[in-house]
């Protein structure tokens, strides 16, 4: 897989997610089902969703002890989804133990991804919440060295980010990239941020785009500007 704009699809109900995806005619984008749509829906509608043919990213980062990350990789590995993740906090012993689990008979698995820290935290709250007092993106490049031998895929990071993790882990390991908003948009909650051309330019491989695309009065005109900022 080359380089794609994921769209966020963070909505609450299958019709919700369906009225927003019928907007795409002749076009199957590559999207993120989280937790919110997950946990509503089940995974029935990561199947309809495939069954349309879309790529899917399984946004639902566990971090549990690692024998329940494995059994409950075992499970979403029949699901079909292209990406999955877990947060890298939870240790190198449980991303191998996802590995195990998400691997099928086969020798076959979907991408297994993880995140770093959430774009939503900074520096301070870093400090202040978590008790971490090195410098974020030393942590990061911590969280994506320690990602990459447990024989992960890549991780999620800011997009301030995925040019240094690419020099730390290589430029085979993938670096996923929310908290992308257009230059002439609001950030919300977001607090490690930059645009679809800065992101590319800097070495993202995919970028997650959730409101600037499904709130955008027009969403397909939105996420073609995506296209062209990041991928064209």
């Amino acid at each position: 897989m080359g380089k794609d704009v994921i769209v966020a699809c963070d909505f609450a109900s299958a019709e919700a997610t369906f009225a927003f995806l019928d907007k795409f005619t002749g076009k199957k984008p590559f999207v993120k089902i989280g937790m919110e749509l997950y946990y509503a829906e089940g995974p029935s509608i990561v199947r309809q969703i495939k069954a349309r043919g879309h790529k899917i990213f399984l946004d639902l980062k566990l971090h549990d002890i690692p024998n329940t990350v494995k059994k409950a990789m075992s499970v979403l590995r029949n699901l079909d989804v292209d990406i999955t993740n877990l947060h890298a906090a939870g240790t190198t012993a449980m991303m191998r133990a996802a590995i195990e689990g998400l691997t099928r008979p086969d020798g076959t698995r979907p991408l297994l991804i993880a995140v770093t820290q959430l774009t939503s935290t900074d520096q301070e709250s870093m400090e202040r919440d978590l008790l971490i007092h090195e410098p974020i993106d030393q942590v990061v490049m911590h969280y994506a060295e320690t990602a990459r031998n447990a024989g992960l895929d890549g991780v999620v990071c800011s997009p301030l980010e995925a040019g240094k993790v690419h020099e730390r882990c290589g430029a085979s390991f993938l670096t996923i990239t929310p908290g992308v908003r257009f230059a002439d948009g609001d950030i919300g909650d977001q607090k490690r941020v930059m645009t679809p051309a800065a992101a590319k330019a800097i070495g993202s491989d995919y970028i997650v785009v959730g409101r600037p695309i499904t709130a955008a009065p027009d969403p397909v005109a939105a996420y073609e500007r995506c296209v062209a900022e990041f991928v064209d």
